[in-house]
């Protein structure tokens, strides 16, 4: 699943190509997503000019004069600018066609993205429960040490839920946890201020390491360029369950934890 380095990385590459286009058409193949693409979007966005393309979680916002168009790239779904004219591929179900001949174009073999609208002046429900962003000052030690206090549930859930902090997927909760030297089923209540100061620390390092390598390329993520990520050749834990680690040369472990594959060293994380 695309996660917020993916969707960050095609965020900054489709931004240039869309932004001050004005949107000419929308042209809907299949309206069965996740949620169903709204019908009344065929007749918002035609004139509409993109005015900004921002990120909001694994959200894609691209804001016009009336509302912002949501985009979710759902388990495998990725946007391309292409020319109007190139044929659409099997899974190519939806192109928001602008004024220079190109179109941005959503592949989803899978379906489970969506396309939705938010009004002007509104929240959608699926954004007005999230989390801070993880790159931000909002989150920080003292936040985070709040969302622990008298919580039993394991610490790798804890920064994986959307309503603590946004973007914290299942590939960067393995690295951060490792690089802080925590263990992911370690008790979120239990965790100092101190180490959960280092877990943060390394959280945004990661994802802003993962970011400047355009992303994790595992099976379907390509960027917006449509290049691929390279943050997978720096993976220290996931994915290598019973390699050894990179610290100690100990074999790491793989378990299910919130039906996840968690990889960790027991030896190094405590």
């Amino acid at each position: 699943m695309p996660e917020l380095p993916e969707v960050e990385t095609t965020r900054r590459g489709i931004e240039p190509h869309v932004v001050n286009r004005t949107i000419t058409r929308l042209k809907v193949r299949q309206p069965r997503l996740r949620w169903p693409v709204p019908l009344e979007l065929g007749e918002i966005l035609p004139g509409c000019a993109v005015a900004a393309v921002s990120r909001r979680g694994k959200y894609l916002l691209l804001s016009v004069a009336g509302g912002d168009l949501m985009i979710h790239l759902g388990m495998s779904g990725s946007l391309r600018i292409v020319d109007q004219l190139k044929e659409p591929g099997k899974h190519d179900h939806l192109d928001i066609c602008l004024n220079d001949g190109r179109a941005l174009r959503l592949t989803d073999p899978r379906r489970f993205g969506a396309v939705l609208w938010q009004p002007a002046g509104e929240q959608h429900a699926l954004l007005s429960h999230l989390g801070p962003e993880p790159l931000t000052d909002d989150f920080n030690a003292t936040y985070l040490k709040a969302c622990c206090e008298g919580r039993r549930t394991a610490i790798k859930q804890l920064v994986m839920d959307s309503k603590v902090v946004v973007g914290v997927g299942n590939i960067y909760a393995n690295e951060a946890l490792f690089a802080a030297g925590i263990h992911p089923k370690r008790r979120a209540g239990n965790i100092s201020l101190e180490r959960l100061s280092i877990l943060v620390e390394e959280i945004k390092r990661v994802l802003a390491a993962a970011i400047e390598q355009g992303g994790t390329t595992l099976k379907d993520f390509v960027g917006g360029d449509g290049k691929p990520g390279y943050f997978a050749q720096k993976l220290q834990v996931y994915g290598r369950g019973r390699a050894p680690c990179v610290q100690c040369l100990e074999p790491l472990k793989e378990i299910r934890l919130g039906q996840r594959s968690t990889v960790f060293c027991s030896h190094c994380q405590r």
